[in-house]
């Protein structure tokens, strides 16, 4: 279902979808993140399907995306502060392959803001109070 808001910047569903296959085969065949995936996804497709309807939801303003992405990133476990910067390189590494210019910087400046919140909540989770972080 689509919303009566414009889309934050052109780009098609398919689109979309291109860049979320590309960027998890990506992640599949990178050393230091195929294995935090490899956790916690069993079934590609499904996933794939599920992180496309996440982004077309935020860039489309579609609402077939019903989820808690920072919740889904905190509860994970095995997913790190620093790993943002390596997912991060490796999305906009894919965007700039699968799409033209203006595409590539929109969609890279709102998945940098995204992952700024992501890495806070991690970060949160690993923390005590007062900002103390865990040792254990």
């Amino acid at each position: 279902m689509t919303s009566a808001l414009p889309p934050r910047f052109e780009i098609t569903r398919p689109e979309i979808e291109r860049v979320v296959a590309a960027f998890y085969a990506a992640v599949r065949n990178h050393p230091g993140l195929a294995p935090v995936f490899a956790v916690h996804v069993e079934d590609w497709p499904a996933h794939e399907a599920r992180v496309a309807d996440f982004w077309a939801n935020t860039i489309l303003h579609e609402r077939g995306y019903n989820g808690n992405v920072l919740r889904s990133h905190v509860r994970a476990g095995n997913v790190q502060p620093g790993m943002f910067s390596t997912w991060l390189g490796l999305f906009d590494s894919v965007l700039r392959t699968e799409l033209t210019n203006d595409q590539a910087a929109a969609w890279s400046d709102l998945a940098h803001r995204i992952g700024n919140t992501l890495r806070a909540g991690v970060v949160e989770r690993e923390t005590l109070a007062g900002g103390v972080p865990k040792l254990r």
